[in-house]
């Protein structure tokens, strides 16, 4: 049985990537798999702190985070399962900070200082990545992915490729933000349009990543 972690990096319980996370679970699950998702902001971690513990010559944490706090425990137990998938929001064009603070904890250890920044990952995970965003794809590919992934996107894509098997990608475009757009000041978006696309579109995303969540399992 293959051990999936799903990691979460939105504050929405039941929002959007929460959905998407949830669908790609059960498709991990009817596929024969197993699958943990993990809420990033219900655990209490920052980011790298610099100490270069991971990077010791010799030392007992030579590409591990060394680091004991929430996140210790996770870390530990995902780099030794069978596929990752990196769930977040679109933030200014970004992944969310939650996420990038966590990427530093989970990889940076495993790249080592030498010319080809070789990676020492106990592990070549598969890994998927899922996306939600208000902009449309043209947006998305063009911008925050950016030509030859030189986009903030690509980045953070590329360094996953780096450390683990290239990243299959889901995309949720267009998405519905508020339970009522008349509490918010939100004029720069179509309601009826938001409401019309999630009703109709988000739907086949839903089953984007159920499907992804089942191959993920029995590839």
């Amino acid at each position: 049985m293959k051990k999936i972690y799903i990691i979460n990096a939105s504050p929405r319980k039941n929002w959007n990537t929460d959905k998407m996370c949830q669908s790609f679970a059960q498709g991990v699950q009817d596929a024969g798999g197993k699958a943990e998702i993990i809420n990033l902001y219900d655990i209490n971690f920052k980011g790298c702190r610099a100490c270069y513990a991971c990077k010791l010559r010799n030392g007992k944490n030579l590409g591990r985070c060394a680091y004991p706090d929430g996140l210790t425990e996770v870390l530990d137990k995902v780099a030794y399962g069978d596929g990752i998938v990196f769930a977040t929001p679109i933030y200014f064009g970004d992944v969310t900070g939650v996420m990038k603070s966590f990427l530093e904890r989970l990889l940076f250890p495993f790249v080592r200082y030498d010319k080809n920044y070789t990676s020492i990952a106990p592990k070549k995970l598969k890994t998927a990545v899922i996306y939600t965003m208000n902009v449309n794809s043209e947006i998305f590919e063009n911008s925050y992915l950016g030509k030859n992934n030189q986009g903030a996107i690509g980045f953070f894509e590329r360094w996953i490729t780096h450390v683990y098997e290239k990243p299959v990608r889901i995309c949720a475009y267009n998405t519905y933000q508020f339970s009522d757009y008349n509490k918010y000041v939100a004029d720069v978006w179509d309601e009826n349009d938001k409401s019309k696309h999630r009703q109709e579109v988000f739907p086949q995303d839903l089953k984007k990543a159920y499907e992804a969540g089942k191959e993920i399992s029995i590839a």
